[in-house]
């Protein structure tokens, strides 16, 4: 009877949780979860930890060690792991350069798309009539345009750098938010609640605040963590095509790009750059699957 009891009471309390509580309870159960995090974690630990444990510079070179090959290689040294580049440079400590860079891209321009879309979305489901109608179509124009076209056009007339790159991709990626967040404003709207909280004398924007934007944006922005990782990718294809963060400095698309002259014979110089991106990627989307997954679960009433 005690544990009956105990059950229904965590049950009810479980209810009781908001969504994005559930989905991440749900989430955490997942192994998946655990080793994306746990992957992270080590390699942001690293990044702040290497340059501490080895001298090493990720702009400082040296000639008379240059080419030197990755641990596990005839003629490799421990202070360079990865090994080096054609110039002596440390690619591990490029590379961690390189993830930062390509992080504070990504987070900041998931962040505008996710702001922006959602505030078109939810007004657009909100009143619909005409301004839903005009906020769609500028969307779908905006889905029109192909993000790699609108990249070379904006930062092939400029000099790239990073608020400019987030802004060309944030311009290219919102609309896919604001496509979701106006169909769940749209299915918010219709629920007995909304109805009560007008017929208690709530007004439209008191409902967006109260109602509609806590439902809709835990949904969106779980999603949003796969979008950190798309975004890195876009940034290393701009930065392999030279649109992207600009020599001296490292990313992951400049050195991948710098090195393939190398590949044949020095084939650790571009392979070692796109290994740690593909690790850091994995273990992003390793997050986001899980977190989507319990999203998933959570809304479609399997709980």
């Amino acid at each position: 009877m005690i544990t009956l009891v105990t059950n229904e009471t965590a049950a009810k309390g479980y209810q009781e949780l908001s969504p994005g509580k559930r989905i991440l309870l749900e989430a955490w159960q997942s192994w998946e979860l655990k080793i994306g995090l746990g992957i992270l974690l080590v390699i942001f630990a690293a990044a702040l930890l290497y340059p501490l444990l080895f001298e090493s510079d990720a702009y400082t070179m040296d000639i008379m060690n240059r080419n030197l090959p990755p641990l596990g290689m005839e003629g490799s040294v421990l202070e360079q792991p990865l090994g080096t580049d054609q110039l002596g440079r440390d690619l591990l400590a490029r590379s961690f350069i390189g993830l930062g860079y390509s992080l504070l891209i990504a987070v900041p321009t998931v962040l505008l798309m996710f702001c922006i879309g959602c505030c078109i979305g939810i007004v657009a489901g909100v009143r619909g009539g005409w301004v839903e109608s005009v906020a769609m179509r500028v969307t779908d124009a905006q889905l029109a345009i192909p993000l790699i076209l609108l990249a070379v056009t904006v930062l092939g007339i400029t000099r790239p750098n990073v608020p400019l790159i987030v802004m060309v991709l944030a311009l290219a990626g919102w609309p896919l938010y604001a496509r979701v967040a106006r169909s769940v404003a749209q299915s918010e709207m219709r629920r007995e609640y909304i109805r009560a909280a007008r017929v208690l004398g709530a007004s439209e924007w008191r409902i967006v605040i109260t109602c509609i934007a806590p439902a809709v944006l835990p949904s969106i922005a779980f999603v949003a963590v796969l979008d950190v990782a798309r975004i890195m990718i876009m940034e290393a294809v701009l930065g392999f095509l030279g649109l992207g963060i600009q020599p001296p400095t490292p990313s992951f698309g400049n050195m991948i790009s710098e090195g393939r002259k190398y590949l044949v014979n020095y084939w650790w110089i571009p392979t070692m750059p796109g290994v740690f991106l593909l690790v850091v990627l994995t273990s992003i989307n390793m997050v986001g699957a899980s977190l989507e997954r319990a999203r998933n679960k959570i809304y479609k009433g399997a709980l």
